[in-house]
């Protein structure tokens, strides 16, 4: 009994070192990457393109823009679901938001944002806990958000975002991106269907997960006027100095390579006309 209780002490301990070293580390960047071990490892320069780069997609600029402004002033807001079209700027847009805001003079730097990987949501809960009764407000990003086959992790994030008898923390707010809208591949759902003893009941407790996301904000695939507007905006950005017949040309013509237009195939497009043309895409 004594090495029992002699190894609970030493486990107390030392979670309140680490919620002691979180609190200095959460000081140091902007950014993070959680790891389950209860590390926050300090992202010190971000992948992000600048919000007016983000052509085709006001409206949800527009809505993720204020959603994310009110939480960080300590308002009411919702955890905001991105879904749709691959390539169209999801992720982009969160990370750009949250640049965008962080740098408003009635938030400057409180606003934290933290990246948990899709195979790490089991160990949303102890993040929470670290988390919790922060003088910071922090967005937990989740990039490419999806279950298949018999995975029940998505249980844990059911009862962070409203299940759990503590709740979400008044200073934490959860925004993942899916091409999926309800998160589950359609094999998933249709075996529930045929294997419950209830499958109405059985579907209806998987598809409640995106429901939980108070904002559902859906990407579609872009125009050909939307794709060359992205071109322009990005060759005029880093200073590329082609003739604008040429370069609606060959970026339509990368475009019908790659089978899709998106903002992605953009990027990669503007990627490789930089290199052909020796300029380095800097502030990226």
């Amino acid at each position: 009994m004594i090495r029992a209780l002699e190894a609970i002490a030493a486990h107390l301990a030392g979670q309140s070192a680490s919620f002691s070293d979180a609190t200095e580390t959460l000081k140091s960047a902007d950014a993070f990457v959680w790891h389950p071990n209860g590390r926050l490892a300090p992202v010190p320069h971000v992948s992000r393109v600048d919000l007016t780069l983000l052509k085709g997609i006001d409206r949800m600029r527009d809505i993720l823009m204020e959603n994310t402004e009110r939480f960080a002033k300590g308002l009411p807001a919702n955890n905001a679901l991105l879904w749709g079209a691959r390539g169209m700027g999801k992720s982009s847009l969160v990370k750009a938001v949250h640049a965008s805001v962080n740098a408003l003079a009635s938030v400057r730097g409180r606003l934290k944002l933290i990246e948990i990987h899709r195979e790490d949501i089991e160990s949303l809960p102890m993040l929470m806990t670290l988390l919790r009764g922060s003088n910071f407000h922090f967005i937990i990003f989740c990039d490419d958000l999806s279950f298949d086959g018999n995975d029940a992790s998505y249980k844990s994030l059911k009862a962070v975002l409203e299940g759990g008898i503590e709740g979400r923390p008044d200073n934490v707010i959860l925004y993942a991106t899916s091409n999926r809208r309800h998160l589950l591949s359609r094999d998933m759902i249709e075996n529930e269907r045929s294997t419950a003893i209830n499958p109405g009941e059985a579907v209806e407790e998987k598809v409640s997960l995106s429901d939980r996301f108070g904002l559902w904000l859906g990407f579609h695939r872009c125009s050909q006027d939307e794709y060359l507007a992205m071109i322009h905006a990005y060759a005029k950005h880093f200073g590329l100095r082609v003739a604008a017949d040429e370069l609606e040309h060959e970026a339509l013509e990368w475009s019908t390579t790659r089978g899709s237009r998106s903002g992605r195939v953009a990027w990669q497009f503007i990627q490789e006309l930089a290199g052909r043309l020796g300029v380095k895409l800097t502030g990226t």
